[in-house]
């Protein structure tokens, strides 16, 4: 009998929860029984090793978890430097098939203020295209819906989670995603306020992206650590390391209350199927390198 393509539903029957640390979150001693993974990617190199084990939940067996620094051991990339394709596809090696991705912040808005947690629910790119942010190319056209970037079942659980932290936690709302490394200008952040946009950050995309080409159900957790610039004064980063620590305990208890209420089976908590009918290509014009490059994004869909 052969055996189900390792893409294939058939394969993804156990919910695998994938995280993916930002500023300040570079490591979960909550895994147990945990160890250090290297990966090599058909996209080059993940930002550091993975850290794979089990996260504890009463009355529950532990539930399977892989962490991964985004910005790399000791924080050596910029955002415009990880590199996301590696990153997201790692996570796909290692069976996960939900991601919390989370990200320092600033707030747009009066009633967001530091130290609050917020769940997005859209994203304004304003990249400069200098980032990867698809998996397809190099001779395979596809195209993913993308109208709602994040999981409309996965986003309240973690919202929930983070209320029992003890957080303020806003859920829904835009984050404006730039290119950074430098924080906005007045104007920037003003004209970012008239867009309706909630929060500011600088990694969200294309990780969202990549996520949803890859069939990640992806939610973002954000933590709010100042107003950009349009509020009172411009950005520090005292300042934001200042909000971070407290922001950093509370996205780590939550990430344990989200454990709690996953369940078991990704037939209770579906991924998205995003790749099927997506591939625009014709399969008998797909190179036997680019099925090889693509097959954990969509050999499922375009058969062995």
């Amino acid at each position: 009998m052969t055996s189900a393509h390792p893409a294939a539903p058939e394969s993804r029957t156990t919910v695998v929860l994938g995280v993916i640390g930002g500023s300040g979150l570079y490591q979960m001693d909550a895994l147990a029984d945990a160890t250090q993974v290297e990966l090599t990617t058909p996209f080059g190199t993940p930002s550091a090793p993975y850290t794979v084990g089990k996260l504890p939940r009463p009355n529950a067996r532990p539930l399977d978890a892989v962490f991964l620094p985004r910005h790399g051991v000791g924080h050596r990339y910029l955002p415009s430097e990880i590199n996301y394709r590696a990153n997201i596809h790692g996570m796909k090696q290692l069976g996960v098939t939900h991601l919390v991705c989370v990200s320092a912040v600033g707030s747009l808005r009066e009633h967001v203020a530091p130290g609050h947690l917020v769940l997005p629910d859209q994203f304004i790119d304003r990249t400069k295209g200098v980032r990867a942010s698809t998996f397809f190319g190099d001779g395979v056209v596809g195209h993913v819906q993308f109208g709602r970037p994040t999981c409309d079942r996965l986003r309240p659980l973690v919202a929930a989670a983070a209320r029992e932290s003890g957080a303020t936690v806003h859920e829904g709302g835009a984050c404006v995603v730039m290119e950074g490394p430098a924080f906005s200008t007045r104007a920037e952040s003003e004209l970012y306020r008239s867009f309706g946009a909630v929060i500011i950050g600088m990694t969200a995309l294309p990780e969202a992206k990549l996520a949803r080409e890859a069939e990640l159900a992806y939610a973002m957790l954000a933590l709010s650590t100042d107003y950009d610039c349009w509020h009172e004064e411009e950005v520090s980063v005292e300042a934001v390391m200042a909000v971070m620590a407290g922001n950093i305990e509370r996205a780590r208890k939550t990430l344990l209350g989200l454990a709690a209420r996953l369940p078991e089976r990704t037939a209770e908590l579906p991924y998205p199927h995003a790749v099927a009918g997506a591939v625009m290509t014709a399969p008998e014009h797909i190179g036997v390198d680019a099925r090889r490059r693509l097959d954990l994004i969509v050999g499922h869909v375009l058969g062995r």
